[in-house]
């Protein structure tokens, strides 16, 4: 039997891509979801009121000084139900007061009177972006902290409006994921204007109120010997530095050989720090993690562009923190509203039972096929071991996660992929009851089968989109097989299956049979 050139060529080319595709399947790994591996699912529900507070007490001290400048003296600026309620000494101003905040803050906020008050709310358009922005650093930073955590193959999604779902494949460790994951990790660094060994203490050493501009703060409980001993800490409310300035931090041992966290800062922030430092020598500035004193060191000398945090801390602890500053602080707190532990032995017999379930498949698929077609429909099986062959290669090339409904699309591919050749085989079979040739019906049959084909499976891509684009992790793994094997799907059957008819087209003892 000698074949064409242009057989040999379509030959050369499958050959190629079938031994690319044995080298990734054998080679390579395959990643498998929390479904599949085993992990924990946590459902976290992002705070943003807390951030909204914070960010109208922003807007009122900016609001204040705006207002002092054009010596319009305020009364109070407080917070009330998601918006700003600003008081004017002089009500005679309250109008000019008015224009003024509009002029600076117009594009952001809206300005109403009421009374002798001035209501101050956000626009709702910067509401809505404020929102979602929020959302999405917060998603940003839980992606870096498990990049950093080293976790194979998560997915972070967002759940409606401002929950977020973090499925973790693999994690043997859930209580130190968690811990991770939810941790503000808000870093800062302020000085320390008294303290004392409790709070009651330290507020009767000011009678008349704490003075304007500091806040108290209690420490962490420091272990000397058997003991354990809390300061409280009066600070000064604005911040030296944040965990915003640092450029690294990276566990190491402090002069007494316990873990600590060494950091360093960016260059604009070290002359900044460096200046605090130099001022503040023989005084103690607070190193405070989430509302917590974790350490409050004397400053001996001018510190510029390092620094580092001591505690109590273990190996772990030490580690877990200086992933979450290098990761960045939470721009909102979370809440784990949901958790799911999966162990790994459910995954396994998961896979087990969808594997047999794709034996019988196919098997089932092979003898109708063969039965119905003889030699063709033996091709069509080839054509579909090869079609998951190049599925299972892509998955694999791409680094995409196969999930249990992944396995499920892979199975429906299988009945597509046959369909395809029914449908070539079917035209096949019309044009020769026309009386044509094998050959010219073979031609003819791909041709008129190719419009039906191609109509079929762009709905069917479709549709996987649409599953891909607004689906979570379970849903984006059978879309990502299903639109994967439509595609290999219709590269084997309109070009494997052709090729190797086109074989058996060429030799004559064949051909009776080919049909």
């Amino acid at each position: 039997m000698s074949l064409k050139k242009d057989v040999k060529i379509k030959l050369l080319v499958a050959f190629s891509i079938i031994v690319a595709s044995i080298y990734l399947a054998l080679t390579k790994p395959i990643k498998l979801g929390l479904d599949l591996q085993g992990g924990i699912s946590i459902v976290l529900e992002v705070d943003i009121d807390t951030v909204l507070e914070n960010n109208y007490k922003q807007l009122g001290k900016d609001i204040e000084e705006l207002l002092k400048d054009k010596e319009i003296d305020v009364l109070d600026v407080k917070v009330d139900k998601k918006r700003l309620i600003v008081s004017i000494l002089d009500n005679s101003k309250l109008e000019e007061a008015k224009k003024l905040i509009f002029s600076k803050f117009g594009r952001i906020v809206n300005v109403e009177t009421d009374k002798d008050y001035l209501l101050i709310s956000y626009r709702k358009e910067y509401l809505e972006n404020l929102k979602k922005d929020i959302v999405n650093r917060t998603i940003e930073v839980l992606r870096r902290r498990i990049d950093e955590f080293g976790t194979l193959n998560p997915n972070i999604a967002k759940l409606g409006d401002k929950r977020i779902i973090v499925e973790l494949p693999g994690v043997v460790n859930p209580d130190r994921a968690k811990a991770i994951i939810g941790k503000t990790a808000q870093l800062e660094i302020l000085e320390v204007v008294d303290y004392a060994m409790s709070k009651e203490e330290l507020l009767a050493k000011y009678p008349d109120g704490l003075p304007k501009g500091t806040k108290i703060i209690e420490g962490i409980p420091k272990k000397y010997g058997k003991q354990s001993i809390k300061e409280w800490f009066l600070v000064k409310d604005t911040p030296i530095i944040t965990g915003d300035d640092l450029k690294d931090a990276q566990v190491r041992l402090d002069q007494y050989g316990n873990p600590a966290v060494d950091f360093e800062l960016k260059s604009n922030s070290a002359e900044k720090f460096g200046e605090a430092t130099a001022r503040l020598i023989n005084k103690r500035m607070a190193i405070v993690l989430d509302n917590k004193v974790i350490s409050a060191p004397v400053v001996r000398s001018r510190i510029s562009n390092a620094g580092q945090i001591t505690g109590d801390f273990t190996s772990e602890e030490a580690s877990d923190l200086a992933l979450v500053l290098r990761a960045g602080a939470l721009p909102a707190p979370v809440e784990i509203l949901e958790e799911r532990l999966i162990g790994p032995t459910l995954g396994k017999d998961s896979i087990q039972k969808t594997i047999n379930a794709g034996i019988v498949a196919l098997t089932l698929v092979g003898i109708f096929m063969i039965f119905r077609y003889a030699i063709s429909g033996f091709i069509s099986i080839v054509a579909l071991l090869i079609n998951g062959l190049l599925l299972w290669a892509t998955l694999v090339a791409f680094g995409i996660t196969l999930t249990l409904p992944g396995i499920a699309g892979i199975i429906l591919n299988i009945g597509m992929a046959v369909d395809a050749n029914v449908i070539i085989f079917e035209r096949i079979r019309e044009e020769l009851r026309k009386g044509k040739t094998l050959r010219v019906s073979l031609e003819e049959g791909f041709k008129r089968a190719w419009d039906a084909i191609l109509d079929a499976q762009i709905t069917t891509l479709i549709a996987a989109f649409v599953l891909f684009q607004f689906g979570t992790g379970p849903l984006k793994g059978f879309a990502a097989t299903l639109s994967i094997g439509t595609i290999t799907s219709i590269f084997t059957a309109m070009f494997i299956t052709k090729l190797l008819l086109d074989i058996i087209v060429g030799d004559k003892k064949s051909m009776k049979y080919a049909i």
